[in-house]
């Protein structure tokens, strides 16, 4: 039986590859060879010269939050922009609340 295939993303290069599943090895970029990190099979990538959506990226996956299908809906909500990243993280420091989940939060 053949698995899906998921996004991997490197950041420093920004790009997005699609690879079969499997969290028994760590996937590497073609471009730079680093390690990629695990997006989600939901996940679709900025485009490359929109340095800001991927530093928003950037902070999204290294809270530890992916791009993963939660049956019909998708994903659910991500921020795209720096401003909306901003904004859940002093969300965070003035409530207290976890910034991966504050990342999440549609309104603040």
């Amino acid at each position: 039986m053949s698995h899906g295939k998921t996004s991997y993303v490197c950041l420093p290069c920004r790009a997005s590859y699609k690879q079969s599943y499997g969290p028994e090895r760590e996937r590497h970029c073609p471009r730079c060879a680093r390690v990629m990190i695990h997006a989600g099979s939901a996940f679709q990538p900025p485009r490359r010269r929109d340095k800001d959506a991927w530093r928003a990226l950037s902070v999204v996956l290294n809270a530890g939050i992916g791009f993963h299908k939660s049956c019909c809906g998708g994903p659910g909500w991500r921020p795209r922009t720096l401003r909306e990243v901003k904004a859940r993280t002093a969300h965070a420091r003035r409530t207290g609340e976890p910034v991966a989940r504050a990342l999440l939060r549609y309104e603040v």
